[in-house]
């Protein structure tokens, strides 16, 4: 074999670049089909595993239910608090550890943008254990909810009274405290009953009650009359526990009153005029009762005149107080009657406050009016009081009152 032809190279298959045009077309479009098959395949698992975890969360809440929240219509009633100044995340807190909302994120997003849950009021609310968020907030933003709400007017002795005019009956301080106490739980309605009030302010300690040391005297003194405590809890408006006790409550509510009548300066204006803090408590009761507001303080005025002259008061309000009415005369029957009230027939304040004065009459009572009257009467329906020291004039001005038909009978 000659080397030219050992050089010769053997073919053994058709050469790439010999392959026609219509070859190579065919072989990228079967590239791009591979390709595009690819993708689809994980396009398509992508959807699947997708599909499957949603299907799967689905099934999960069907069967386990969602873990941040209940569902349902609740098991029990419950009252909870709401403290001053709570913000709605501890709101929630109170919620979970009452059992009413599973989780605190739960209500904090439910109560998004709710105005009424921003504003909530401090207090009592009936709520009910296990209920969704939403409906939690639906109950605290709903008033009917709220429990334990007490509102005690000016003027307004422990017990109830009658008008013998219009035999009208006004709920005293204990009634509506035995009142705002009732809640209805699952169906059952709990009151703390008027007369387990009465019993506690009769029989429980002074120091139980949490009376303050200037009335712990005075209030010992009656042993165990209820009406030992009256004008101690102050006019206002107050939360209470519907399930607490009655001893529990009247403490806070003494003990509110104390910080009512120490913030308006009773203390200082005691020591500065020669009283004790108590004695400006029975004026200031007295001074409600017998005057109108534009008068508190002559009548306040008259009430210093006559102590310090030494004069009986002569009031027809310590005269009824004791016998549960009120009324503007009494008889001479009435007037008789000894009582640890009635100043007719002793010299002196009577043995307790005969009501909860309010803020107008305990003021008037703390600076009275300069002036040296000794009388007053009202004498006519639009309460035009006549005050004097002269006891001729205080007599014709009497008349005037019983011609308007204002008295009946003689101061």
């Amino acid at each position: 074999m000659s080397e030219r032809e050992k050089a010769k190279p053997v073919a053994v298959g058709p050469s790439r670049h010999r392959r026609t045009r219509a070859a190579r077309k065919k072989e990228q479009r079967t590239r791009r089909r591979r390709r595009w098959a690819g993708s689809f395949a994980a396009g398509l698992l992508v959807v699947v595993v997708v599909a499957a975890v949603f299907l799967g969360a689905k099934l999960w809440h069907v069967f386990s239910g969602n873990k941040d929240d209940y569902t349902g219509t609740g098991k029990h009633d419950v009252v909870i608090q709401i403290q001053a100044g709570d913000s709605t995340t501890a709101v929630g807190e109170t919620l979970l550890k009452r059992g009413v909302v599973r989780t605190v994120r739960a209500f904090v997003d439910a109560a998004h943008g709710n105005a009424a849950i921003s504003a909530i009021q401090p207090g009592y609310y009936r709520m009910r254990t296990e209920i969704p968020a939403a409906d939690a907030v639906s109950r605290l933003a709903d008033p009917a909810s709220r429990v334990g709400k007490l509102v005690i007017p000016e003027g307004r002795q422990l017990d109830d009274t009658t008008d013998m005019k219009t035999n009208k009956t006004t709920p005293g301080i204990l009634t509506l405290i035995s009142r705002a106490t009732c809640v209805d739980l699952d169906g059952n309605q709990r009151c703390v009953s008027l007369a387990d009030l009465k019993a506690s302010a009769s029989k429980s300690t002074p120091a139980a009650l949490q009376v303050p040391k200037w009335a712990l005297e005075p209030v010992g003194e009656l042993g165990d009359d209820h009406r030992r405590l009256e004008g101690l809890i102050a006019p206002g408006t107050f939360n209470i526990d519907p399930a607490a006790s009655a001893e529990t409550i009247l403490a806070s509510l003494i003990s509110a009153g104390t910080v009512a009548y120490l913030t308006s300066g009773l203390e200082d204006t005691a020591k500065a005029i020669g009283l004790s803090p108590y004695d400006i408590l029975v004026v200031a009761s007295l001074v409600q009762q017998e005057a109108n507001v534009q008068d508190f303080t002559k009548v306040a005025q008259v009430i210093y005149n006559r102590l310090h002259e030494h004069r009986k008061l002569e009031f027809d309000s310590t005269v009824n107080y004791p016998l549960d009415r009120r009324e503007v005369a009494t008889s001479d029957a009435d007037r008789a009657q000894r009582t640890p009230w009635n100043t007719y027939m002793a010299e002196g304040l009577p043995a307790t406050a005969i009501c909860s004065p309010g803020v107008d009459a305990l003021r008037a009572a703390e600076h009275p009016a300069a002036g040296d009257w000794l009388y007053f009467v009202t004498i006519d329906a639009q309460g035009t009081t006549l005050f004097t020291r002269d006891y001729q004039q205080h007599l014709a001005n009497i008349e005037l009152a019983k011609r308007n038909g204002v008295l009946d009978s003689a101061r």
